[in-house]
This record gives C-alpha cells, sequence and structure tokens, in this order.
C-alpha cells in the first residue's frame, strides 16, 4: 500500500500475522472502520508469506520489516507508528502482544504510551483449543490438515512454481506438476486431497508430499489434477490441502503404485466434493467414497 493511504487509517491491529487464522480474525473485528493491519513481517513466515496476508484480512495491510524495529525502544516503535498515522486513533492487539527491543514492552506499556483506544483481545479458543499459528504449523507437520484448517477457518493452500519432474508419471502413472512451494511450510508426508487453481480454474486434485520411494527416492511435491488434460503446464499455481489420504508408502512396481494411486484419486475426488474453500464453524468433513 502506498505511504499515502496511512493517512486515512484510524484503527490498526499490530502483529505477524502469519496464518490470518481465527485468532486474528477477532483483532480485525474489532478494528472498526477505517482499519488496518501493521504487519510486522518476519523472513520465517511460512504459512501466509509474503502479502497474501492482505488477500485473507481483506483490509489494508502495511508491512514493516521486523529487522527495522526489533531494536528499538517501545515509545520510539509507538513514536513511529503514531507519525506514519496521523489520524489513528485505535491499536488492537492481542493478549499477548511485546514489542520493542528484546520484547521489552507490553500491552500495559502500550496503554500508557498511546493516547488513544487500545483494545487487547484475549486468548481465542476453536474446538477446545487457543487458535495460534504455532499450533497450525504443528498439526501440518503431523499431516493433520482437518484440524490445522479448522484452526485457520479455510483450506491451508501454498502458491507454486511450477518445476520440472522425472516425467515417469505422464508416461507409467499419472501426470503430474512437479511443484516448488518455497517458502511455504510443506505439510508431512503422505498424499493429499487438494484443489488445484490454475489462473481463474479450480479442479480437484490429488498431491503428494515426500521422497518418492518407489522411484528414485527424492523427495518432491507433485500434483495429479484430476479429470483434466493439462497440455500446456503454467508457470505457477495454487494448491489448497482437504485431506490426508494416506502415508507415504514404497511399492513394489510401477504397476501396483499405479493401482493405489487410483484409489487415492477415488478418494479425493469424495473429498473435494465434500469440503468448502472458507470453513464454517459447523461444518463437518463427511465423504462418501464410491466402492
Amino acid at each position: 500500500m502506498p505511504d499515502n493511504a496511512k493517512k486515512s487509517v484510524q484503527a490498526v491491529a499490530i502483529g505477524s500475522f502469519d496464518g490470518l487464522h481465527r485468532g486474528h480474525n477477532k483483532l480485525i473485528e474489532a478494528l472498526g472502520d477505517n482499519g488496518a493491519l501493521i504487519v510486522i513481517e518476519s523472513p520465517k513466515a511460512n504459512l501466509t508469506p509474503a502479502r497474501r496476508r492482505e488477500e485473507f484480512a481483506k483490509i489494508p495491510c502495511f508491512f514493516y520489516p521486523l529487522d527495522t524495529v526489533k531494536n528499538l525502544r517501545g515509545d520510539y516503535f509507538i513514536g513511529l507508528i503514531k507519525r506514519d498515522f496521523p489520524s489513528l486513533k485505535r491499536i488492537v492487539v492481542g493478549y499477548d502482544f511485546k514489542f520493542g527491543k528484546d520484547r521489552g514492552w507490553d500491552k500495559y506499556d502500550l496503554k500508557s504510551l498511546f493516547d488513544g483506544e487500545v483494545i487487547i483481545i484475549p486468548e481465542f479458543s476453536f474446538d477446545g483449543m487457543g487458535v495460534h499459528s504455532s499450533a497450525i504449523r504443528r498439526f501440518l507437520q503431523d499431516g493433520d490438515i482437518y484440524r490445522a484448517n479448522r484452526l485457520l477457518g479455510r483450506e491451508y493452500s501454498v502458491e507454486a512454481k511450477v518445476i520440472a519432474g522425472q516425467g515417469i508419471g505422464k508416461k507409467e502413472l499419472y501426470p503430474t506438476l512437479n511443484l516448488d512451494i518455497t517458502p511455504y511450510l510443506a505439510p508431512a508426508q503422505g498424499v493429499y486431497a487438494t484443489r488445484t487453481r490454475i489462473g481463474e480454474n479450480t479442479f480437484c486434485s490429488v498431491s503428494f508430499v515426500g521422497n518418492r520411494l518407489s522411484t528414485d527416492g527424492k523427495y518432491s511435491i507433485e500434483t495429479h489434477v484430476i479429470d483434466e488434460q493439462i497440455e500446456v503446464a503454467p508457470e505457477k499455481l495454487r494448491v489448497c490441502f482437504i485431506e490426508r489420504i494416506r502415508d507415504n508408502a514404497q511399492f513394489g512396481s510401477l504397476t501396483e503404485l499405479k493401482a493405489q494411486i487410483a484409489k487415492d484419486i477415488a478418494i479425493a475426488k469424495s473429498a473435494g466434493d465434500a469440503c468448502y474453500l472458507t470453513l464454517r464453524e459447523d461444518d463437518t468433513h463427511a465423504r462418501v467414497v464410491e466402492q
């Protein structure tokens, strides 16, 4: 966002906002009119890196690289925010908010340093657990896509660059698009029901994450778009993870692997029909697989 856009902002929420999950939404709801996010941008962000936060927040985001603010005294940091946002009347933060050099200032200091309204949002729980980016990362690393998505309030998605693969899939198995998802966090090794978005179109797909145990043993992330012929591979695409179908496994032959992939595709098609891109609080995760 251009700097002159800061002049009309009357309320900001401050944080890293990696993940833009249900807990972050509570901060956004408290902003009111003319609100924006101040994103303290860390190079370690791997759930919603770069500017995808604005896509999910649906309000303006202003980015402050962590290295430029982490050594500021607390009063200098708030002074910077007040100068950058001259119409600022409200600051919203989470219950565990800390800022300044060595994270030496907290929400109570904020109230004394800022002469406008300060709103502190208590810890938000969902499905009986606190909603935190760290919990979402843990679920993804465990392959628990359903719980990760529940805390996010949407399907976990990655933007990927299409890269060269082995070439075996198209010739002997099922054609796949091989992906580089840097800097996103990859879920645990295994096979997943996914959606793949290419341009303006979203397709049901099945995706693999892990070492190719039945061929060259190398790590890869690849997606097969179900019931579609992709004649020209796109440069980029987006993959949304719906459900983990099975563990990574080694097969004795490509024939056995192809038979298993056919079963994976049947499950992925059913999961793709049963889920939504945005999960409501009362959503269930039921699906019916045709026998």
